[in-house]
């Protein structure tokens, strides 16, 4: 059996405490055909720090328990999360980065959302989009930053 990182899990643990308090607070902009998910902006960070890949999965797991579309989007939208995270991994430059959560969640989450609100799917994927975007693009890019200074700094 090997030895557990406790730092990996606690990194983990705090990306998705974030992730879910950011969601939890603007509740009334994180759902819907626009999305303006602020807690987004972290699922740029396992570009740099790989614990980020479950933090940002269980965050959104946890925030979309309280989304008005149910298990659909609970699981569906959370496991979209997982693969954008672990795409963005894999990214050497930050543009690469945020192209997997507004690719991914423009083309899936809209399916149900459009579904549900009974709206149009390319008016509802062309927002989804358009606000991850924003989202990733200008916030993430501030969170990155942000991160690797702290990482840097304290040496996480």
């Amino acid at each position: 059996m090997g030895k557990i990182d406790v730092r990996y899990i606690v990194k983990a643990g705090v990306i998705a405490a974030i992730y879910f308090a950011v969601t939890f607070l603007l509740g009334s902009v994180s759902y819907g055909p626009i999305q303006f998910r602020l807690s987004e902006a972290l699922v740029v960070l396992p570009m740099i720090e790989p614990a980020a890949i479950w933090g940002v999965f269980i965050g959104c797991l946890l925030a979309n328990i309280g989304s008005p579309f149910g298990i659909i989007d609970i699981l569906g939208g959370s496991f979209v999360t997982l693969i954008a995270a672990y795409l963005t991994s894999k990214a050497k430059k930050f543009y690469q980065a945020i192209l997997p959560p507004i690719i991914l969640n423009a083309l899936f989450v809209s399916i149900w959302v459009s579904y549900f609100l009974k709206m149009p799917y390319y008016i509802v994927a062309i927002d989804i989009a358009l606000s991850e975007a924003i989202v990733t693009g200008v916030f993430g890019y501030a969170v990155l930053v942000a991160y690797k200074r702290i990482k840097d700094r304290y040496s996480l």
